[in-house]
């Protein structure tokens, strides 16, 4: 594949993730778009790693940190969510009042 259509398709992919990150009112739909653009992100990592410095691994590896950091991201936000509905009954963001105490 070539390089442009990969950086569009990324481009696509980061600007849905932003969009819907700035306009969601829902907790988990804006935990859903950060994961979004974090493959965004890890997609382009990967394409340039591949396009530029095809006998090392830098992007692949560091790919794989985004990835962990994700994965440790999306558990503890959906822990705190799960609290945060727990105790309010409701899950949108501008409902929530927990920190202006």
């Amino acid at each position: 594949m070539m390089l442009e259509h990969i950086l569009v398709l990324n481009a696509y992919l980061f600007s849905i993730g932003i969009y819907g990150f700035i306009t969601s009112r829902n907790m988990v739909r804006a935990l859903m778009c950060l994961e979004l653009i974090l493959n965004a992100v890890n997609i382009n990592f990967v394409t340039f790693s591949d396009f530029f410095y095809s006998r090392q691994l830098k992007g692949n590896i560091f790919s794989i940190f985004v990835i962990a950091i994700a994965a440790v991201e999306a558990t503890i936000g959906s822990t705190i969510v799960s609290s945060i509905y727990r105790n309010k009954k409701s899950t949108r963001i501008n409902q929530s009042t927990l920190l202006n105490k």
